[in-house]
């Protein structure tokens, strides 16, 4: 199905069935809604089926369930250092100059050929060089590259959106071929359109153009949330970027949150790998998203999730197979146009962009790893309890991304809908599917369950269920190993502490380990079974719970 956008005469976008059903779904679809939270309540309820049946079995099935996270964890653990070392190699090189060198990349390849360098990709940047210098002049111009930033916003306040700003502002990149664009709710009031346009003031003149455009309240056929906004503005940077007569294959989108602060090196690094890659329009690129801004103010169980989270984008450096859009990230706009840009059905619209692109480009889609940080506001609310609230709101949003196992589930059993080899989107959906049950699953189960086949039979004398806890507690001894790097690597990853903090604050970035255990129950367990089970019993979540950016004087 094909439609035009208004102002764009001659340039359609193909929606291909991309979005996701509103309503009623079919059987399938509602059985793979189901699937998710079915099995994670299964993994559960077999241990303690299998022990009433038989203490053994009980204790066999818990014990391979603990090797493979421990088997994980070892593997999280080299992962994370790989994972930071890579991402200081890449910070240390000049990717302004790296990204100059292609306007002349025969000269500066008979320069550079013959020596040799251990910065981060150097070799790989001569081929780039030797590549560009003999093939055809079909790739883009880099003095034409334009970055459009679209900034999002609900009730932000300016002490949270300016930062954001200045920090694109502040890139290598020249601000002269940057279009920034801030999407605003009109639901976040008169003081949100007030903010905006003193934004707008304030920056006037330092981009190409400081664009606003206020998304309404109310549109047809979306939920309240994220995805909506963006695609409006998507719709409006065309026609923008139409106006100018800026072609839009030049014209690389970023997304942002108002809390977002990307690396200086960001846009640079980008506009290098857009340009070098032959396949660029089917390409995202990711940056590593690090929720670290404001660790130092954040309270103890949020920094733990928040370097948490942090480790999980560090150790997907390392595993180019498993990247997926995550919340900040960048596509190209003629990419972006044709599939009608995000969706605006689902609150989890940065992790469902992956799929969404993998099926309207038919399974040729790769996201490229950005080596470099965005930095991002770890939750803070004017009172303790509440954080702890919206902490879990905020995860329970993120691990709604199980309502893809449907998504996928009912494109890969359909050969027409496919568009792939069934050999390719299988191994994906499996990985989806395993990571949301997993995510639920096996922090209960490795923290309580070495207590459940001895408990269901007290009498029994079988020395292997008598030991069964002890047994778990030199296994769950030894992973902590792995606790004791991903230590060592978060406190490389900090930021300078704060002068109003003394050493103690310090000491408290190690003790807050201990709390690791229960956070991952009470929070990372707790809010996957949440949306889980709310996809479940068909209670969509299609509201999307705005995480408050609190900035702590």
């Amino acid at each position: 199905m094909a439609r035009e956008i208004n102002g764009l005469e001659g340039r359609r976008i193909l929606t291909d069935d991309l979005e996701i059903p509103l309503g009623k779904r079919t059987p399938l679809y509602r059985f793979l809604e189901i699937l998710p939270g079915a099995l994670s309540y299964a993994m559960i309820a077999a241990l303690f089926i299998l022990s009433l049946i038989s203490p053994t079995l009980g204790a066999i099935y818990l014990l391979i369930i603990i090797t493979i996270t421990l088997v994980k964890a070892v593997g999280v653990a080299v992962r994370t250092v790989q994972g930071y070392n890579e991402i200081e190699r890449a910070m240390r090189v000049d990717w302004h100059q790296r990204y100059a060198d292609l306007k002349t990349p025969h000269e500066k390849f008979e320069a550079l050929r013959g020596s040799s360098s251990d910065a981060f990709n150097f070799d790989e940047h001569l081929d780039n060089l030797r590549m560009l210098s003999v093939a055809p002049k079909d790739y883009p111009d880099p003095d034409k590259i334009y970055h459009a930033v679209i900034m999002v916003a609900y009730n932000e306040g300016l002490e949270t959106m300016i930062p954001t700003v200045e920090a694109v502002r502040d890139t290598s990149f020249p601000n002269e071929r940057i279009i920034f664009v801030l999407g605003y709710e009109a639901r976040g009031g008169e003081e949100m359109a007030k903010n905006a346009e003193i934004l707008r003031q304030k920056f006037k003149g330092t981009f190409y153009d400081f664009i606003l455009v206020e998304h309404p309240d109310g549109l047809p056929q979306e939920i309240k949330g994220k995805g909506p906004n963006l695609t409006y503005a998507g719709h409006h940077l065309a026609e923008y970027v139409a106006k100018k007569k800026i072609p839009m294959e030049r014209v690389i989108v970023t997304s942002l949150d108002s809390d977002n602060r990307m690396s200086e090196k960001y846009l640079d690094y980008v506009a290098y790998e857009y340009v070098v890659n032959p396949d660029r329009k089917r390409t995202a690129f990711q940056p590593v998203s690090l929720f670290m801004n404001n660790i130092w103010d954040a309270s103890a169980p949020m920094r733990v999730i928040a370097v948490s989270n942090s480790f999980f984008n560090v150790i997907n450096v390392k595993r180019p197979h498993l990247l997926r859009n995550f919340a900040s990230h960048s596509q190209p706009l003629d990419a972006l146009y044709e599939m009608d840009f995000w969706s605006k059905r689902t609150i989890v619209e940065d992790g469902h962009q992956y799929w969404r692109s993998l099926f309207h480009f038919r399974g040729k889609y790769e996201v490229i790893s950005i080596k470099v940080p965005i930095y991002q506001d770890a939750v803070i609310e004017e009172t303790f309890w509440r954080t702890v609230k919206a902490q879990f709101v905020q995860l329970r949003r993120w691990d709604y991304g199980a309502s893809d196992v449907a998504y996928v589930g009912v494109r890969m059993l359909d050969k027409k809908r496919r568009k792939m080899p069934l050999w390719l989107l299988f191994p994906k959906f499996w990985r989806l599917l395993d990571g949301h049950v997993t995510l639920a699953a096996m922090s209960p189960i490795v923290a309580f369950g070495g207590w459940v086949p001895r408990l269901l039979n007290f009498q029994s004398r079988e020395l292997l269920t008598y030991n069964l806890p002890v047994t778990v507690s030199w296994i769950q001894l030894f992973a902590m190993i792995g606790l004791m790097v991903t230590i060592f690597v978060s406190l490389r990853m900090l930021p300078p502490r704060p002068k109003k903090y003394n050493r103690m604050k310090s000491v408290g970035m190690i003790l807050q380990w201990i709390l690791s255990p229960i956070v991952a129950i009470l929070y990372q367990s707790f809010a996957a079974f949440y949306a889980q089970t709310r996809l479940l019993t068909g209670h969509y979540m299609e509201n999307f719970d705005v995480t408050r950016k609190v900035v702590k004087k």
